[in-house]
């Protein structure tokens, strides 16, 4: 999970700032020493690392802090306004030509992840109503245009390719006319990229540029890369001018310094951050919303648009009905577990949550496979069974077991967790749980509707 070793450092860093009811300069900067520590060992740049604890330091011995109310939490608070500061304060978003079609050249070195990020940045377009063409200038490496073919397939959205003996300046240029003739309002250029940055690398990325001259040029890093991700990124600002970054795999980078340097080293935003293999799992890079995830402040605003792109309008409106006059029934909970599924791992999700202890979940054990048995249970079951679980005994639960694959006392458990959600629901139904503008838009819960 990205920033798990750094959220748990901080974390009890400022669990010790809390327990005092005043602190002392030294206090300060006892726990700066601590923050410093751990953000080099997330690899942040060592300058930032500097610069950032000087300012923490500098601000919270300066205002008065150790003499006000809760000096602990103004600390911490200092701290998370100054790391979203560090990666750049506001969201920065893609720009798009006056004039279509609008061109984005993709680069980057071979690993990072060019070709599937091109793939999922398409995909996120054309949610917007966008129509993208994907463009394949990269003919040296073995098999790249049929992988951006597959990629291409993968989220419905067409490929321009021409082979593998016309120069990548002819087909980017080709590729424009194309998507004028087509109706193509976006072009994402998938360029080559080498083991190294060289001169005949650099050289040709210019010449693609000069020819289309592309909206924007988005670098493509690997954050398990750390430093070197930085780096990069700067030779290639140097070189060639970026205007925005994207960060892949940083589901699988528990460190993620290189997201809390490459701002601050490079002057490049970072516009998106590559979470997983799924197209969702590509997300809009929010510094706030970052920030509030590494300090154990969760990240409500992320969890709830994963759970308006994942939840059916129709179908939460029928399940808010059924909450309010409680009638819920396993076929309803059964659609809940798998709306629920579609927004990513447990473990990612729980983590947005304010309140609760990222630490003790780095050493928990989140049973995926729980949910995928249960849904194997209430499957095997009859309609008649699902909308009317009284009926079962046991000669049902039996044949249900076997059905599912699983045991009699999973089946039970399965029944017993239901009940305890029905009765919790009965609980809220009547009180101010479904009253709009309680909880959230016309009164819908974010899990639940």
């Amino acid at each position: 999970m990205a920033f798990e070793n750094l959220g748990e450092k901080l974390q009890n860093v400022f669990k010790k700032l809390r327990g005092k009811g005043k602190l002392s300069e030294g206090d300060v900067k006892e726990a700066m020493r601590e923050v410093r520590l751990a953000l080099l060992e997330a690899d942040v740049n060592f300058r930032v690392v500097k610069e950032f604890v000087a300012n923490v330091t500098e601000k919270a011995v300066g205002h008065a802090i150790l003499e006000g109310i809760n000096p602990g939490a103004q600390v911490i608070d200092l701290v998370h306004k100054e790391m979203i500061a560090l990666m750049g304060s506001t969201q920065s978003q893609l720009t798009f030509s006056s004039k279509p079609p609008t061109v984005y050249m993709i680069v980057g070195l071979q690993g990072a992840g060019k070709t599937t990020s091109s793939g999922k940045l398409a995909g996120l377009l054309r949610k917007q109503g966008k129509r993208p063409l994907l463009v394949a200038c990269d003919i040296y490496r073995p098999a790249a245009i049929k992988q951006l073919q597959i990629v291409g397939n993968t989220y419905n959205i067409p490929v321009f390719e021409m082979g593998e003996k016309e120069s990548p300046v002819t087909i980017a240029e080709k590729s424009l006319e194309f998507a004028s003739a087509n109706s193509h309002d976006i072009v994402l250029i998938d360029t080559a990229g080498r083991l190294h940055i060289d001169e005949e690398l650099m050289e040709e990325l210019g010449q693609i540029r000069a020819k289309v001259r592309p909206q924007e040029i988005l670098l493509v890093v690997d954050a398990m890369t750390g430093q070197d991700a930085v780096n990069v990124a700067k030779t290639f600002d140097e070189k060639l001018g970026l205007d925005g970054i994207i960060v892949t795999k940083l589901d699988s980078d528990t460190r993620g310094g290189a997201v809390l340097s490459v701002k601050k080293v490079t002057g490049k935003p970072v516009k998106y951050v590559g979470m997983g293999e799924k197209l969702d799992e590509m997300e809009p890079f929010h510094p706030d919303r970052m920030a509030s995830r590494i300090l154990g402040m969760g990240d409500v605003l992320s969890l709830v648009e994963k759970a308006q792109q994942a939840f059916d309008e129709k179908q939460a409106a029928e399940l808010e009905k059924k909450f309010r006059e409680n009638s819920l029934d396993l076929e309803d909970f059964l659609t809940q577990m798998q709306q629920i599924k579609k927004m990513g791992p447990m473990k990612d999700l729980i983590s947005m949550i304010p309140g609760v202890n990222t630490a003790a979940l780095a050493g928990a054990e989140i049973d995926e496979k729980a949910m995928v048995h249960m849904e194997a249970i209430i499957q095997s079951m009859t309609r008649e069974e699902r909308q009317n679980p009284a009926i079962l005994n046991g000669s049902r639960k039996r044949r249900i077991a076997a059905g599912s694959g699983r045991t009699i006392q999973e089946v039970n458990r399965l029944l017993k967790q239901f009940e305890e959600m029905r009765k919790m629901l009965k609980g809220f139904t009547g009180g101010g749980m479904f009253k709009k503008n309680k909880v959230g838009k016309k009164g819908k819960l974010p899990f639940f509707s």
